[in-house]
């Protein structure tokens, strides 16, 4: 008759105890990329300036209703308009990139390079440079121009960040931008003020370069639809201020708190790939700063 195990006497094999998962190591990998995070965050130079959220805080305004182009790839291009016959021709390449452009009393272009600095291109396309440093420190990205009524040329430029890394300047908000003048006679470049947080404040501010005023600066338009990037007056009492690209929820977080501007920062430069945003246009203002008209494109970036 066959036996049983208890019934043999013999003891009952010991039950294996119950492996335990160390926490540990989970808790490691979970915490390890936060604190590289917060070490990189801490350790990493970038420091973005806080901006005057008390002059910012009003919602962004709300807007109801033959040129010369400059391109990416350093073309000037002549752009004729006529009711049956329109047309595109390249006139001059500056073998850099042409950002801003103004007429000169002489029918030449006076052109802001961001690579090149500040041109005078003949009417024949005879490219000279006229300025590319001022006070010692040599421009990275030149961008606005305009000619005035006495030949006086103002422009403006950066001289920390080139046009590859123009992305750190909006978020460092710091001044390193300069608002210059070049005399065309006496060929000397000036600088008249420095160039603040401007763009990612999404404002603008006027210079008065004559009058009881000369040197002061004060409030244009406030609250943008959009970061400006150049602007130009038509002669018929209108500004036309170039956006380049609409307001979003990140950005108006961004504008608010320097941290997350810095941890932009960091992901650009350890990652890249930073959203360019959309709804680039152009506002259309008066000459006491209000809005007329608001063009854009959904797309255009």
């Amino acid at each position: 008759m066959p036996h049983s195990n208890s019934d043999s006497g013999m003891p009952s094999p010991a039950p294996h105890p119950k492996k335990r998962l160390c926490p540990f190591p989970l808790l490691l990998s979970t915490l390890f990329p936060v604190l590289a995070a917060v070490l990189v965050y801490q350790l990493d130079p970038f420091d973005p300036a806080p901006l005057p959220i008390h002059e910012l805080g009003q919602a962004a305004m709300s807007v109801s209703f033959a040129t010369i182009a400059c391109c990416k790839d350093g073309w000037i291009k002549r752009v004729r308009l006529h009711h049956a016959d329109s047309a595109v021709e390249k006139w001059v390449n500056t073998h850099g990139r042409p950002l801003g452009v103004a007429l000169g009393h002489n029918g030449e272009a006076i052109v802001a390079d961001g690579y090149k600095g500040l041109l005078n291109i003949s009417r024949d396309g005879e490219v000279e440079v006229l300025t590319e440093e001022a006070d010692g420190l040599k421009f990275k990205l030149a961008d606005g121009v305009d000619v005035a009524d006495n030949g006086m040329i103002y422009f403006d430029a950066s001289y920390k960040y080139s046009m590859e890394d123009s992305v750190w300047d909006v978020l460092e908000g710091k001044p390193h931008g300069r608002l210059m003048s070049f005399d065309p006679v006496t060929r000397k470049t000036r600088v008249l003020s420095p160039i603040f947080t401007l763009l990612m404040e999404r404002r603008c501010r006027q210079y008065y370069i004559e009058s009881n005023k000369q040197g002061e600066l004060e409030k244009f338009v406030d609250n943008l639809t959009g970061l400006p990037d150049n602007i130009k007056y038509d002669g018929e009492g209108h500004y036309w201020i170039a956006l380049a690209t609409g307001n979003s929820v990140v950005l108006d977080l961004a504008l608010r708190y320097a941290f997350i501007r810095k941890a932009m920062g960091l992901m650009e430069k350890y990652i890249g790939g930073l959203s360019k945003g959309k709804n680039a246009g152009v506002l259309v203002v008066d000459l006491e700063g209000k809005p007329v008209a608001h063009y854009y494109d959904h797309k255009l970036c």
